[in-house]
């Protein structure tokens, strides 16, 4: 009934002859705003409750579930258009992957890619919105915090292809385990697997390889003939990448901080191998590539000199972001650490792990901050500043600045640690 509308959800964004979608959320009810969306040019209202619909008025149509229609609409439209999908998720770096391959790929063909990291139940049809005539290729981010999500992410969007960046520990409490996160991440190795897809793995990984069985591989690592070693991480990564081992090293510099980066770069460069870049247009892409967003982003200040990565941060991301901070060939280390949500019965063990940790790679000015680390410090013992939240950093920076720092700044985004950056 609505092919060839544009579906809106926003009702200050009513071009005429649009379809306004009511999309409910924990603070807010489309559903109330169907009229307004109708005065404004709206040719028809979707909603999913009754109690809005005007009688007499056919522009009003009453539906069991206004996001199940959404994600429907979203996967007619993209059944419009015969080109590839890649679907990429992944416990880390799923949307710096996602940013780097649409780099590449964008080398050699007009790309839609996931904006931000709307990769949820309503972003990914928000995506899949966005296809038009002149696109050749998509890729697509999918998160998820509880099983099923994957899947049904991933019926909607129909993909050929797919990469699982890596599988770790977060979003225990929605999981319920870490085998419940491999399940649910491998939803999307279940669809390529039923639907003739294939898979973009890497095969260091035993994780993924234990799930790929049956599948159609394109493999990247090691012992493949995608390939890659870091040459230098001074912060920034620099790394050297060959198609076989008979082949010529490409060397690339790059903006991004962390070794463990190492495999999102050759994701990247496999998947722009695959669909046809040149290698030296895939060193351009990827060395021109610079992180946003508080991911793994080096600021330089008066005083300091800032790695923020406080967008996320889980269990696997923060022992990987602490060892690679250790490694690092830097004076004057010092990190500020939020605490990790969402981890639910194990929350006590991951953050006593985290204190531990601190202490074997004698990371020893670190100010902790969050209850969780506070109740952890009691269980664990340690000589770490504890905070309560960023507001009581806040006043320990006015009091006394830390100056000549190289500091790591990592915590989930609820604990709000990127408010710091100016203050450092």
């Amino acid at each position: 009934m609505f092919e060839g509308y544009k579906i809106t959800t926003d009702s200050r964004d009513c071009p005429q002859g649009s379809v306004f979608l009511a999309l409910k959320g924990e603070k807010f009810d489309g559903n109330r705003f169907a009229a307004t969306a109708l005065d404004k040019g709206c040719s028809y209202a979707i909603i999913d409750d009754p109690k809005y619909a005007v009688s007499g008025d056919s522009r009003y149509v009453v539906v069991n579930n206004c996001l199940d229609t959404y994600k429907t609409l979203s996967q007619q439209h993209r059944r419009r258009f015969n080109i590839p999908v890649i679907a990429i998720t992944g416990t880390n770096g799923k949307t710096t992957t996602k940013e780097m391959v649409a780099a590449v790929l964008s080398q050699k063909y007009k790309v839609l890619k996931t904006e931000g990291n709307f990769n949820n139940d309503i972003g990914v049809p928000k995506t899949l919105f966005r296809l038009s005539d002149e696109h050749d290729i998509a890729v697509v981010e999918m998160g998820a915090s509880h099983p099923g999500d994957i899947k049904t992410l991933v019926e909607t969007t129909e993909p050929q292809y797919g990469l699982i960046t890596n599988v770790g520990r977060a979003h225990l409490q929605g999981f319920g385990s870490f085998d419940g996160v491999i399940k649910t991440k491998g939803e999307l190795y279940d669809y390529l697997r039923e639907h003739d897809g294939e898979a973009f793995i890497n095969t260091d990984d035993k994780h993924l390889i234990s799930i790929a069985t049956g599948m159609k591989l394109i493999r990247y690592g090691a012992n493949e003939e995608i390939n890659a070693e870091i040459v230098a991480c001074d912060p920034f990564l620099r790394l050297r990448w060959h198609k076989s081992k008979r082949g010529d090293w490409h060397y690339i510099a790059t903006h991004l901080i962390g070794s463990y980066n190492l495999y999102n770069i050759l994701a990247a460069i496999c998947i722009g191998d695959h669909f046809g870049i040149e290698p030296s247009n895939i060193d351009t892409a990827i060395s021109q590539y610079a992180p946003s967003n508080n991911r793994s982003q080096l600021a330089k200040t008066e005083s300091n000199s800032l790695i923020v990565d406080a967008y996320n941060a889980n269990p696997t991301s923060m022992e990987a972001a602490l060892k690679n901070f250790s490694n690092m060939k830097v004076d004057g280390k010092m990190a500020i650490l939020g605490q990790m949500g969402e981890l639910g019965k194990d929350s006590d063990a991951e953050h006593d792990k985290v204190i531990r940790l601190l202490e074997e790679l004698r990371l020893n000015d670190t100010w902790l901050v969050g209850e969780n680390f506070i109740e952890a410090s009691k269980r664990v013992g340690c000589d770490f500043r504890l905070f309560r939240d960023v507001d009581d950093v806040k006043v320990a920076l006015a009091n006394n600045k830390p100056k000549n720092k190289y500091i790591l700044i990592k915590g989930s985004n609820s604990v709000k640690l990127s408010q710091l950056k100016d203050l450092l």
